[in-house]
């Protein structure tokens, strides 16, 4: 059984942050499962620190991208707004080319929270960075329409 209260294709779900942060460091949304969203970036030197890794502020963003995201498909947009509440990243290993994989899973799926766990992975599946992000679920107020 699925937890999306809507299913938008990952092309879909890649345009709607091509103009933003997601767009401008090459995050592509590659898979809608039953439980999980998943998610890619590439690693150049637009997502380097200045020692030529992946920048821990990239992996950050591509855990965040998709947990808002996932926590944004679980809701019935029109009266809730997901917002970022907290973060956090352990970086296990470090990567200076190819792309990462991110699969965001949730711990908790609540009326005023969601808590989400995000591993991210680089293409020999090793595990580089693990996450956990909490969003809250707020009402929209009228002018947020």
């Amino acid at each position: 059984m699925s937890i999306w209260r809507v299913s938008p294709t990952p092309e879909e779900l890649t345009a709607r942050g091509s103009a933003s942060m997601p767009g401008f460091l090459g995050i592509r949304f590659t898979e809608v499962g039953p439980d999980y969203l998943r998610a890619t970036m590439p690693v150049t030197p637009r997502t380097h620190q200045p020692f030529g890794l992946l920048h821990g502020g990239a992996s950050v963003t591509l855990a965040e991208t998709v947990g808002s995201v996932a926590s944004m498909l679980c809701v019935d947009t029109e009266r809730y707004l997901c917002v970022g509440q907290e973060i956090n990243a352990n970086h296990l290993r470090g990567i200076s080319s190819g792309s990462v994989i991110a699969t965001a899973r949730p711990f908790h799926l609540g009326g005023r929270s969601h808590v989400w766990h995000i591993e991210i992975r680089d293409e020999q599946e090793r595990l580089v960075c693990v996450s956990r992000l909490t969003m809250a679920i707020i009402e929209r107020r009228t002018e947020d329409h």
